[in-house]
């Protein structure tokens, strides 16, 4: 029944929302303003990036060493640096980062903006609390845009994702990742055990459509 209702929806919503998402947009989200690109997520329109961060929030985040990681149009980045944290906000999109920069300006606060595939860019670096919207449809890419909502055919970035993590992270570093009950949670729950991390969910909420989770990634016991 939720398939159905769900393609209904899609079929009667998806074209006026592919007409209005055609254009830069300007979001609000509580004091922070963003214009968001036709080619960047959009943080409105999409539960997950909300949900995520009203977590974050519930979190201790001034001195924070936080990272974002494919922070889009930057409304998670901007709000930890709100909240005191020293953010480092990456994307792969290129067109992200130049709205980024002009969000951060714009809501007047200090990112640390880096072009980086997942930790390409970041060699040597750890943070104390990294935050995480994946795209985690099965598909390939076609281009920066679709970056955004396709994890590869097999899962392809979830395999890069935990294979880069461990570095990255100080013994007491939070990682928190948003997830749909309509992804191959399997697989993901197997990449991430395969590269010595175990997926805890903490949060989930249901919509009409689709249940969120919030994972939190720890390191399995034995590599502790």
């Amino acid at each position: 029944m939720r398939r159905v209702v769900k393609y209904l929806v899609s079929i009667s919503v998806r074209p006026a929302l592919v007409r209005y998402l055609s254009s830069t947009r300007t979001y609000c989200y509580r004091n922070i303003v963003l214009q968001v690109p036709p080619q960047v997520f959009h943080p409105g329109f999409f539960s997950s990036t909300k949900m995520l961060l009203r977590y974050l929030c519930t979190l201790p985040l001034r001195g924070r060493t936080a990272l974002e990681l494919g922070a889009g149009s930057g409304l998670i980045a901007i709000a930890l640096a709100q909240q005191g944290s020293e953010v480092t906000a990456t994307d792969i999109n290129e067109i992200a980062l130049g709205q980024l920069q002009r969000n951060a300006a714009a809501n007047d606060v200090s990112l640390n903006i880096r072009r980086s595939d997942l930790f390409g860019s970041l060699t040597g670096e750890r943070f104390s609390l990294i935050a995480i919207n994946p795209p985690y449809y099965k598909r390939a890419a076609r281009n920066e845009r679709e970056q955004a909502w396709y994890c590869g055919p097999k899962g392809e970035y979830f395999a890069r994702l935990f294979a880069q993590l461990g570095p990255h992270l100080f013994p007491d570093s939070e990682v928190l990742m948003v997830l749909s009950d309509d992804c191959d949670l399997e697989m993901i729950h197997r990449l991430a055990g395969h590269n010595g991390f175990t997926l805890r969910c903490v949060q989930r909420r249901r919509n009409f459509i689709e249940t969120h989770l919030i994972y939190r990634i720890e390191k399995t016991a034995a590599d502790a």
